[in-house]
């Protein structure tokens, strides 16, 4: 099976359809999680039991999660594909309450391959547009508000005015 095969049946079967029966047959253990920013897995290694948790999280909180890739470029050991994930935010996430709203992002990640196995990844992908489209960009805040919450956060300070010019400063012309 060639590397654009294997990645098709990774994210038809794995991803998009929540499939391990074949997780051991396109990855390899242990499978790295270079760079993954927000991922609870970000910078660590999985053994295919973890690996199978780590799809379980993503679609439990999206259960019709869906990656549909736009482009795909295969350069020996690496694939690079730019895709639009959707999905309903139904479930739960730490400090994301589900929104039940859904959403359909644009991201790239870099897969890499070992012996014709999936061996890693790194990703990117919109998370401003991600948290704006479930209706909680008051996360950013660092005083997110509950999903359920009716009250607003507490109203910022007041913006001093600014200062005068020195004397010396000399005047626009």
């Amino acid at each position: 099976m060639n590397q654009k095969t294997a990645l098709t049946q990774f994210l038809d079967e794995v991803w998009n359809s929540g499939d391990f029966r074949n997780l051991e047959r396109l990855t390899t253990n242990p499978y790295q999680v270079l760079s993954d920013p927000g991922d609870p897995w970000n910078g660590l290694s999985l053994d295919y039991q973890t690996l199978r948790k780590r799809v379980a999280y993503t679609r439990n909180a999206f259960p019709d999660v869906y990656f549909d890739v736009q482009e795909m470029i295969d350069e020996q050991e690496t694939i690079a594909i730019r895709w639009v994930m959707s999905g309903t935010h139904t479930g739960n996430l730490p400090g994301l309450p589900a929104s039940g709203k859904p959403f359909a992002i644009e991201g790239m990640t870099f897969y890499y391959f070992t012996n014709g196995k999936i061996s890693g990844h790194r990703q990117s992908f919109n998370q401003l547009g991600f948290l704006a489209q479930i209706g909680r960009l008051d996360v950013l805040s660092g005083n997110p508000i509950p999903a359920h919450s009716t009250t607003s956060p507490a109203s910022p300070p007041p913006v001093p005015a600014a200062p005068e010019p020195p004397a010396s400063f000399p005047p626009h012309t």
